[in-house]
């Protein structure tokens, strides 16, 4: 019986040792553990913050799509403060632009195309001779393409492609096709600069010598930008300096401005400026009859539209 405590006493001994070691053993294996634990979230954090210092990468293709729809109406019936008491009116402006941008480490390719309709009808319903029918107010059609190969992060090697004419009335009468070759200047995301001081500019007009092609410099400036607060701008500036007359030089600038309300619709403003003289001496002898203006008499006119309504963007 002694000989039974003795070898039970012992066991408990031995195994509260083995117990103790396996314990000391663990909480240091643990320790070990949670040492290379936190080296390695160190190494992660590290990386991450190399990952965020680096330049944002940005699609290949980006597309964008957006437009603007305005529309007003009057009626007056029997309103003697008017010189025409009776009669009614209406306006309707669309607007739609799209763009399709490639862009890679060692090239680009911009595309853009510009469609912006309107038109107004005024009515006097005591003369049966008035024209009631909607008249055309505004007719513009562009695309444009932009080839680029980069020489430096902001500045590249470009070419570049551009149409401009009305589509509704006077198709091709005129149009506008520039070709030119230069450079392209493009600091931050949403604006690039572009100057091609050799531009062929092609006009293709049935105005027969109002209208001459030439060559010349092109500048192009685009800037587009969202805003957290849902403001949109666009601003487009494209200009042709005529080497051979200044007669035959032109410039559009046209500008967007919008604030999304709900989901893709918003409320905006878009408006263009535009000076081109052989268009004012067109304007001039064929539309008005002065078989005798020339450049020499007559006074550029500055040509603009507006259009404020609902916005939409795809």
């Amino acid at each position: 019986m002694k000989r039974i405590i003795i070898l039970l006493i012992g066991g408990l001994l031995l195994t509260n040792t083995l117990w103790g070691q396996t314990v000391e053993e663990l909480e240091a294996l643990k320790k070990t553990k949670k040492n290379a634990i936190a080296a390695l979230e160190k190494e992660v954090k590290e990386i991450q913050h190399k990952i965020d210092s680096l330049p944002q990468r940005q699609k290949a293709w980006e597309n964008n799509a957006f437009g603007t729809l305005g529309f007003n109406t009057s009626i007056f019936n029997n309103w003697f403060q008017k010189s025409v008491p009776n009669s009614s009116g209406g306006a309707i402006g669309i607007t739609v632009n799209a763009t399709a941008n490639y862009n890679a480490s060692k090239h680009f390719w911009r595309n853009a195309g510009a469609l912006k309709l309107g038109w107004v009808k005024f009515d006097d319903r005591d003369n049966p001779d008035d024209e009631m029918d909607y008249r055309v107010a505004t007719d513009i059609f562009n695309i444009s393409s932009l080839y680029g190969r980069k020489l430096t992060k902001t500045v590249a090697a470009s070419a570049r492609f551009e149409y401009r004419s009305g589509i509704v009335e006077n198709f091709n009468n005129p149009g506008y096709l520039d070709f030119g070759i230069g450079g392209t200047w493009d600091p931050e995301k949403g604006l690039f600069v572009t100057l091609h001081p050799l531009n062929a500019n092609l006009v293709l007009s049935d105005a027969g010598s109002v209208y001459e092609s030439t060559v010349g410099a092109q500048l192009v400036a685009d800037y587009s930008r969202n805003f957290s607060s849902g403001i949109s701008i666009k601003s487009n500036f494209s200009g042709f300096l005529s080497y051979r007359n200044l007669n035959r030089s032109n410039w559009t600038w046209t500008n967007t401005l919008s604030y999304k309300v709900w989901k893709v619709i918003g409320i905006g403003f878009e408006g263009g400026l535009r000076g081109n003289r052989q268009e004012t001496l067109d304007y001039e002898i064929n539309k008005l009859g002065n078989e005798d203006a020339t450049f020499d008499t007559i006074s550029d006119k500055l040509q603009s539209y507006f259009l404020a309504g609902i916005t939409y963007k795809f």
